[in-house]
């Protein structure tokens, strides 16, 4: 027997703009939007206005306890309303920076495939690189409608290692990050994800794993399959930056290096991290009142982070008139096997151009492993810079601060690794080991430290400070590739936010206004492609041009 029911009609005839978060305002919709867009009736009778459901939605997330159910919620609120989650992140950004993305993120990251809820991604698979092109077409956008890309095979997450598909939030995170630090446009950006399978065992073994299940692809397949994006991405989107984050150490500065010349690439973990510790050095040489030519740095923790580092000091000792061969020389790599040295078989090619000559150190003391540690380099060199990538908590002894600063007046020391488990020296501990000499740094935010009467302000070397700016200005320029002059045009400008000289002073600015710094970065990065002869784009008013890219979290226009 037929059903007489008739078929159900349609509540809105454009109900796209309650599940299109771009488009979704929810309660703010107004009386008569909701009667011309078949609304009526689908919402509570009050109308909000944006601040309002900002209270309320801060509201609802401080009810929670754990960062992680915080960083689920807001989650849960970017896939609804996309304008009400940017308000609500960039007016609380200082406290949320570290639930959006990391630390927090690496926790929902081991659970992503247990937990998946909706893909905000593109996902590139290497069983199927023919679907390549046509899974970004999917997304409906033209060649002038993306500004910028964030891409990850997700093999290094953060100090988590290798997650595969899982990492793909990774990518959405640092979206998120320049959106509400800089103003670049959600609708203007794509998170991509290559999965290209994964060597972690947990995840190959668990039923809810939702990527490739098969060991990680390398040699000529993985680097074809690098090729191909970004061959297609360049030609679908040809005025994208696109984002490099958390590939493994060779892969990262191998793509770098192979790629920056031909494509506007970048790469946060090699050249955003070299670029926020830069700002720490120029802050740090304001004190010491020397040039990057005069500086001895030791890396402790050779890895693609410290090397990227390495490689931006040395540009800068370039640029202060040293030769490559020079500036090579003042810097000294610490590795597990102790100090990295030409006689080392096996070495990773981004640690060659670096390694010390075996001759040069045959006098120095080695353990009873053979090893030279880090102690006796420091004794040796008197390095005028100590960076610690290591994550070997504690590796920054008592001893090895003291014979930092029995080398120099005042050396600048970054214990960079984090979180706070991993971090080499704590400042509570280096503040009085260093006698209040050394210039300071973290990768953490740490509270100021009292020593002798001072309180010491410790900056935290956080990319955020960085890269969001950095985007922006290449947005704004419209910078066909990522020159060493912007980047360091980018760390000069993060820099100057801070005046160091005082007693305890910060070397770096706080997070607490990124917006503000961001557009700082951003016009002294428009400024240097234009100097360097990359920018396609010029302005008679470049202060204004910056704000009028950056992108608001209001609602706007008509949302149908």
């Amino acid at each position: 027997m037929k059903s007489r029911r008739k078929p159900r009609r349609p509540v809105s005839e454009k109900p796209h703009v309650l599940t299109d978060p771009l488009t979704n305002r929810g309660t703010a919709f107004t009386r008569e939007e909701r009667a011309r867009m078949g609304l009526t009736g689908r919402l509570p009778s009050r109308v909000e206005t944006l601040e309002e459901q900002a209270a309320r939605s801060y509201a609802q997330l401080s009810s929670y306890e754990t960062d992680l159910e915080k960083y689920i919620f807001l989650d849960q609120l970017h896939d609804r309303n996309e304008v009400l989650y940017y308000k609500v992140i960039s007016e609380h950004l200082e406290e949320l920076l570290s639930v959006v993305y990391d630390p927090t993120i690496g926790e929902a990251i081991k659970k992503w495939s247990l937990d998946y809820r909706i893909s905000r991604a593109v996902y590139l698979s290497i069983d199927h690189p023919e679907d390549m092109r046509a899974s970004f077409e999917t997304l409906g956008l033209g060649p002038d409608d993306v500004d910028l890309i964030v891409v990850s095979d997700a093999q290094e997450i953060l100090g988590i290692g290798d997650w595969g598909v899982n990492g793909s939030d990774i990518a959405v995170g640092k979206l998120a990050i320049y959106t509400a630090a800089a103003g670049i446009d959600p609708a203007r950006v794509i998170a991509v994800n290559l999965d290209v399978g994964t060597d972690n065992e947990e995840l190959l073994n668990s039923p809810a794993y939702l990527g490739n299940r098969h060991a990680r692809i390398t040699g000529e397949a993985y680097d074809a399959f690098i090729a191909q994006y970004l061959a297609t991405a360049s030609d679908l989107y040809p005025n994208a930056l696109l984002h490099f984050e958390d590939f493994g150490p060779g892969n990262a500065r191998r793509i770098l290096e192979k790629y920056r010349d031909s494509y506007r690439i970048f790469n946060d973990d090699m050249q955003g991290t070299g670029a926020i510790v830069m700002s720490s050095v120029v802050s740090g040489l304001k004190v010491t009142k020397e040039s990057f030519a005069e500086q001895r740095l030791v890396v402790f923790g050779a890895g693609t982070a410290g090397t990227g580092m390495a490689d931006q000091i040395s540009a800068a000792m370039r640029r202060d008139g040293l030769t490559d061969e020079e500036s090579k020389a003042r810097v000294w790599l610490v590795d597990r096997d102790g100090l990295v040295t030409d006689d080392m078989s096996g070495l990773p090619d981004y640690q060659q151009a670096y390694a010390r000559p075996a001759a040069e150190v045959a006098g120095y003391a080695r353990g009873a492993d053979g090893k030279i540690d880090l102690r006796t380099v420091i004794e040796e060199v008197r390095p005028t810079i100590l960076i610690g990538t290591s994550t070997a908590h504690n590796a920054f002894t008592k001893e090895v601060v003291e014979a930092l600063c029995a080398g120099v007046e005042r050396p600048i020391l970054l214990p960079l690794s984090n979180p706070t488990e991993r971090i080499e020296v704590m400042p509570a501990d280096a503040v009085p080991w260093s006698k209040g000499k050394a210039l300071i740094a973290t990768g953490i935010p740490v509270d100021p430290v009292t020593y002798a009467g001072t309180v010491y302000h410790i900056g935290q070397a956080n990319n955020a400070l960085l890269y969001p700016g950095l985007g922006l200005g290449i947005v704004v320029s419209g910078a066909s590739r990522v020159t060493d002059g912007m980047l360091l045009a980018a760390a000069e400008a993060v820099a100057v936010q801070v005046d160091p000289s005082g007693p305890g002073a910060s070397l770096l600015p706080p997070v607490d206004d990124l917006r503000a710094s961001s557009a700082t970065v951003a016009i002294a990065v428009a400024k240097q492609a234009m100097a360097d002869g990359v920018a396609t784009k010029k302005y008679d008013n470049l202060v204004q041009a910056v704000q009028d890219a950056m992108w608001q979290p209001v609602y706007q226009g008509d949302p149908a």
